[in-house]
Order: C-alpha cells, then sequence, then structure tokens
C-alpha cells in the first residue's frame, strides 16, 4: 500500500537559505520512494527577488508532490535587520498562526507519516496526531537553544522517530531522551540527476565566462547563517599568499559578498581575480561547481558547526568532481577523510589552509584522485533518495515508540 505522507515546514518557499533546498529535494525523494507526499509550507511575503517565483521550478524539482501553503499572520518582514521585542512578536505570531493552520489541517487530512523539522510543530500537533495513529518523522539539525526549546525538543525526542544530520547530534539527543532504537543518523546529501552528465571543466567555465586557464578556489551558498561568519575571510587571507589563485563566491548576500571584495582589494589582490556570481538557480549551482579546481568549506570553530552541520555545500562539491578543502572538525570527518577524498586543515588556520590550496595546485594527479574517491563515496553513500528510502525504511518498521 502506498504510504502517504505529510511533512510540515514553517518555512517560506522559495527562499534563498539551503534548508528549502533541503526541504524541496527530500520531498521529491520521499515520493520518488514511492510516498504519496504533500508538503505544507508557510504562506509568507517573500523577498522581491523570489516574489512570484515557482518553487518546484526554482529548485529544479520534479512536481512529484504537493506543496501547500497554510495562511499565517506574517509580519516578520517588517523585523528584518531588528532584534528585540517586536522582532520576537512577529516570529511569534507568525509561527503561532502557521501551527493553528496545521491543526486544523491535520484534523482533515489523512497520512500514515507526518514529518517535520520542527519540534514545536510536534510537540502542540502530537495529542491529535495519537488519535490519527500516525507514525511521527522528527528531522534534527541541531540541539535547541534556550530553556523552553531545549524542554519542547526533549519532549519530541521521547515520542516519535527522530533522525539527526550528524552522530554527535543523534549522541546528544539519545542523551535528551531519545529512544536509542528509534534514533537514526540521515547525514543531507545530493540530488544525483543534478550532478550527472556535466559539461568539462572548460566547457563549464567558458558558459559562466570564468577564464578557462585559471587556478579557481571556490565556495557556495551562504556567506553567514544566524549571523556566523563561515570563514570565507580565511580563504582570502590564504590566497594573498597564493598570488596567481582567483577566488569565486556563489552566493550572498551582496552586501557581504562585498565587504569580501573590499577585504580582497585591501590586501593587494588583483580584482579580475575576485569572481562573483551572486545567487544562482538550485539546477544552475552545479555548472558553477564543476568549474571550480577547489571547493571550501572554511568554517570556523563552533558548538554548532563542529558537532551539528551537514552542509550540503559539502556533498554538492563532492558530486561535481571538485576537490574539498575543509575545517577538520568533527562533523566534517564524519564524511571527510583526510587525503582520502578531500584535505582538512584547522579551522581559521590561515597558513594551514594556503598550505593545502599550494599542495592541491601543484599537484593535478592528488586533484584528481581526491575528487574520484570523493565523487564515488557521494553517489554510492550520500543521496536523497537513499537517505528518503532508509528514512522510509525505518519509519514502517513496527515499534511501539512511534507515538505515545
Amino acid at each position: 500500500m502506498t504510504m502517504r505522507l505529510l511533512y510540515i515546514a514553517n518555512v517560506r518557499l522559495p527562499t534563498e537559505k539551503a534548508h528549502g533546498l533541503q526541504i524541496m529535494q527530500n520531498c521529491e525523494a520521499f515520493a520518488e520512494n514511492g510516498a504519496q507526499v504533500t508538503l505544507w509550507a508557510a504562506r509568507r511575503v517573500n523577498t522581491l527577488e523570489l516574489r512570484g517565483v515557482d518553487a518546484f521550478d526554482h529548485y529544479g524539482v520534479n512536481r512529484a508532490f504537493q506543496l501547500k501553503r497554510l495562511p499565517t499572520l506574517d509580519l516578520v518582514m517588517l523585523a528584518s535587520g531588528q532584534t528585540g521585542i517586536f522582532a520576537r512578536l512577529f516570529f511569534a505570531l507568525q509561527t503561532i498562526t502557521f501551527i493553528i493552520s496545521a491543526f486544523i489541517g491535520v484534523l482533515f487530512h489523512r497520512a500514515e507519516i507526518i514529518y517535520s523539522r520542527d519540534a514545536l510543530v510536534l510537540l502542540l500537533l502530537l495529542p491529535f496526531l495519537r488519535l490519527k495513529r500516525a507514525v511521527i518523522g522528527y528531522e534534527a539539525h541541531t540541539l535547541a537553544k534556550g530553556r523552553f526549546g531545549r524542554w519542547a525538543q526533549k519532549q519530541v525526542v521521547r515520542r516519535v522517530n527522530t533522525f539527526a544530520t550528524t552522530r554527535k547530534l543523534a549522541d546528544e539527543l539519545v542523551t535528551l531522551g531519545a529512544n536509542p532504537a528509534r534514533t537514526f543518523v540521515a547525514h543531507d546529501g545530493i540530488r544525483a540527476a543534478r550532478f550527472q552528465n556535466l559539461p568539462a571543466q572548460d566547457t563549464a567555465r567558458r558558459e559562466i565566462g570564468w577564464p578557462e586557464n585559471a587556478f579557481i578556489v571556490g565556495y557556495v551558498g551562504r556567506l553567514q547563517t544566524l549571523a556566523m561568519d563561515k570563514g570565507v575571510g580565511t580563504v582570502i587571507e590564504a590566497l594573498a599568499q597564493i598570488p596567481d589563485a582567483y577566488l569565486a563566491l556563489v552566493g550572498g548576500p551582496d552586501e557581504i559578498a562585498e565587504s569580501y571584495r573590499r577585504q580582497w582589494l585591501e590586501l593587494g589582490l588583483p580584482e579580475s581575480h575576485f569572481l562573483y556570481a551572486g545567487q544562482v538557480k538550485a539546477d544552475r549551482v552545479p555548472v558553477y561547481l564543476r568549474a571550480f579546481d577547489i571547493g571550501t568549506l572554511p568554517l570556523p570553530f563552533t558548538e554548532h558547526f563542529a558537532y551539528y552541520a551537514s552542509p550540503i555545500k559539502l556533498f554538492e562539491y563532492m558530486a561535481a568532481g571538485c576537490v574539498v578543502a575543509a575545517s577538520d572538525l568533527p562533523s566534517i570527518r564524519e564524511v571527510i577523510t583526510n587525503g582520502e577524498n578531500g584535505l582538512l586543515t584547522p579551522p581559521s588556520a590561515t597558513d594551514a589552509l594556503a598550505e593545502a590550496i599550494r599542495r592541491l595546485e601543484a599537484d593535478p594527479s592528488l586533484r584528481a584522485n581526491l575528487a574520484h574517491n570523493a565523487r564515488q563515496l557521494v553517489f554510492e553513500q550520500y543521496t536523497w533518495s537513499a537517505r528518503a528510502a532508509a528514512i522510509l525504511s525505518a519509519l514502517a518498521a513496527p515499534t511501539e515508540h512511534s507515538v505515545n
């Protein structure tokens, strides 16, 4: 029998942030693995750039599932760039009204599986989902902060099937009260079809308009996460020691990229070697990655990055065939083995990163071997399809711990 899966996500779609891509691609993967999928997202005011943009077209995913937007009281855009009581109030109003809409919706929606990344949404819906005898899946991407957030997460993981994006996070959720037998590691991954039949590197560069013979060190994605620096400045400082290298940034926001451009110029580096593509549609990203020689993941050491982050960019670098140069963090070591499928250097260590980049520039055979091993691994173990199949299998397994 086809399982009906309802994915509840209090997010704005499409969004410039990685979680939108992850949610849409996972819903597609659930559908490809035989589930009848409905995604409930929030009806939100979008940015000017994304207003009116079709989510399926933006993310380049098949229309294999239904997308429904639930009404909310959305004043969040008024809080943009603000902190304090009004920002908290606007976010709270939007969240509460989304949960009310979801509650009304689940009264009339039939689904064997309810799945969400939002612990608070699941916590408030659990009494009603118990009556519907639905199996619940909670996908955790971090350990909740604050007394209330940690309490809500604890109540949820004690009662439902839990999927954590890193081993450390899974272990900590078990410590919080999750059932070890119903707690699983589910790293992020790739949509395999996006990375098949990619052009040759020189072809990709011609298509983009980048110099064909340059040595290009790249970074893709948001330049900050929750106002946390992601280490691009460290890459720039490292490249100041390698004058012939180019830096390519694919992502945004523009004002952060501009600050990096100023840093680049202040170090005396040629402006022509600073390549900024801005925000790129998801289905175009693989071509840009194919144009990189090295894909960097220069995360500084923070609790989140070290233990809970499972960056999509890491898996996409691997799939695109560019070499990974990443910070040596426990979360990254779950996927990358130094010298086997990438190079790892201490976080924020400019000289060590520069040395790794010089080593890769001087040794094309090393680049080829590392890239080959990484691409083979990601297609074998880290596709959204394989992830979705494993999650559906876990949710279908008999257990008394699904909802109680």
